[in-house]
């Protein structure tokens, strides 16, 4: 059977009342457990086992239920109770079809679950593996946290899922308590933003699932614009229902109690982009992983409130790709390597100290990540130096680029002003030579008087 549904409609498909229902993770004879993630571009990966088989998701608080993609290499994957849906979500483009799939198993680390409802996503284009450089198959968010209470180590990597019924909040002097509000089921916390003079109130959207600091949603009647601030228009990223470009801009500072950070990152997305999300009652953004990372966390969801506490990444600078390029890993480019095979010998002679060392070079080919240019900013460094879109990038600063994983590779681009950049790119089969300079991301535009 197949029906289309509004936001709406899919809003309150995908919630669960505070009752939690028989949809519920559980540790089996165990208080809690501890899952080792990997922490790339600001995001959570941890391993999802869905149906007997392993995969790997995003630990996404800004969703109500789990969301499965990229299933194209595990087919044996069986999925239970299917029909078809339509979701929407961010992105100015149309609905996504989607299967709605009830009576599943999962498993996260020790934690399991024998009856959770999933939805699956076959678009191609909604897929994070290209940006992340790893296979990601799917995001999970609120099905985890409303059982447990959740703790995160950014700075250990470490996801820690504790039952509530046992768990003991230890006396912690530097620790702020937060109250959390919910809506469709996700968290929601109330900050302060300073744009130029003014310090405002607002309310944020907890995103574990965006690699940002913050999103700001632009609206005269808040006084929450970045036309006062210097900004640059830029990619943000991709949602459900497809691209989302914006502004970039800096703000003077973000406040959560007694934590406050100076010269804050924030993204000022395209209005048409987030129609749909700025229906939330009072919402006026998103409060993302780059903030996030700065804190040790701890979530808890049925006691309605989040516990930080600053960590050594709490005084990192906020930095911005100021590069212009966007990169994916798309697919894999064969590469020849040369080998070194050195032999010992002595020849048959009697004196050990008289050795031979032979050197045989030989090559071995194998399969490397392949790392394309997807997006070029218009008057950005790269730009004016000549990159395009699907240029394939070979080396970075003397380093094969096949070599580094992707966010060792983009963190180039977030160097100092001035630093160069000497890039090797292939573009249809000709290698080219390209260099620029790191610039201010801000120097083409002044504040008003």
């Amino acid at each position: 059977m197949t029906k289309k549904i509004d936001f709406f409609t899919w809003i309150m498909l995908l919630s669960i009342t505070f009752s939690f229902g028989q949809s519920q993770f559980n540790i089996p004879g165990k208080q809690k457990d501890k899952i080792r993630f990997k922490f790339i571009n600001n995001l959570i990966v941890i391993p999802v086992e869905i149906n007997g088989i392993e995969l790997s998701f995003l630990l996404d608080t800004g969703v109500s239920k789990p969301i499965l993609f990229n299933i194209t290499n595990t087919d044996s994957l069986q999925m239970n109770n299917v029909e078809t849906i339509f979701l929407r979500g961010l992105g100015s483009g149309e609905t996504v079809r989607a299967l709605r799939s009830k009576n599943n198993f999962l498993k996260i680390g020790n934690a399991v679950n024998v009856n959770e409802e999933l939805f699956v996503v076959f678009d191609q284009d909604i897929n994070f593996t290209p940006s992340l450089g790893i296979p990601i198959h799917g995001i999970i968010g609120y099905s985890l946290f409303k059982d447990f209470v959740v703790e995160i180590n950014y700075k250990s990597s470490v996801l820690t899922l504790n039952k509530k019924e046992s768990y003991t909040y230890k006396s912690c002097r530097k620790c702020e308590t937060f109250p959390l509000s919910f809506h469709n089921n996700k968290p929601y916390i109330d900050g302060e933003v300073t744009l130029g003079t003014d310090t405002l109130p607002v309310k944020l959207l907890i995103d574990t699932g965006s690699s940002d600091a913050l999103w700001l949603f632009e609206d005269d009647r808040y006084g929450i614009t970045a036309e006062n601030n210097n900004y640059f228009h830029d990619f943000l990223g991709r949602g459900l229902s497809g691209n989302v470009h914006g502004k970039r801009s800096k703000i003077s500072a973000f406040k959560l109690k007694d934590f406050t950070l100076k010269d804050v990152n924030a993204a000022f997305p395209d209005s048409l982009a987030i129609k749909y999300a700025k229906k939330v009652e009072n919402r006026n953004g998103s409060l993302s992983a780059e903030i996030l990372r700065r804190f040790n966390i701890i979530f808890d969801y049925q006691g309605a409130k989040i516990t930080l506490k600053k960590n050594s990444n709490f005084k990192a600078d906020f930095r911005y790709n100021r590069s212009g390029i966007v990169l994916e890993q798309r697919g894999f480019r064969v590469v020849r390597e040369t080998v070194d095979n050195n032999t010992f010998g002595n020849y048959g002679q009697s004196n050990k100290d008289n050795i031979t060392i032979s050197t045989v070079q030989t090559y071995r080919v194998d399969l490397k990540p392949a790392y394309t240019i997807v997006e070029v900013r218009e008057n950005s460094p790269a730009q004016k130096a000549g990159l395009r879109k699907d240029d394939i990038l070979l080396s970075i600063n003397g380093k094969k680029a096949y070599q580094l994983k992707l966010q060792d590779v983009t963190s180039y681009f977030k160097g100092e002003i001035g630093k160069k950049i000497r890039l090797k790119i292939e573009r249809a089969k000709r290698v080219l030579g390209i260099e620029f300079q790191l610039e201010d991301v801000f120097k083409k535009k002044e504040l008003p008087n």
